[in-house]
């Protein structure tokens, strides 16, 4: 058995505005990686390391909030129907919240 819950047929192939970005912000970060190992490889400072480390986790979070919020508005919306400006707000105090996963 997979340790991923299997979604619905409409949201396995679907595609958010997000992903591009996503999908762009991931590349980034992980030619950061590549450059973090050469860095360790040439025996860098660990302080140069360790800004690069943290600048690589901060890419991967801003990836994942981009993505969930993404995913958030898509899938309320796709549920609920178009959110009126109180729902709205409401969505946008959850997507806040978000930040604290």
């Amino acid at each position: 058995m997979s340790a991923t819950p299997r979604l619905s047929a409409a949201h396995d192939t679907a595609t958010h505005q997000s992903h591009r970005d996503v999908t762009n912000r991931l590349k980034r970060a992980n030619g950061h990686l590549q450059t973090i190992v050469t860095m360790i490889e040439a025996g860098r400072e660990c302080t140069d390391i360790a800004q690069q480390m943290q600048a690589v986790i901060r890419a991967v979070e801003k990836a994942k909030t981009l993505l969930i919020h993404d995913h958030i508005e898509h899938c309320l919306e796709q549920a609920v129907g178009p959110a009126s400006r109180q729902q709205r707000a409401t969505i946008e105090k959850f997507k806040e919240i978000t930040k604290y996963l």
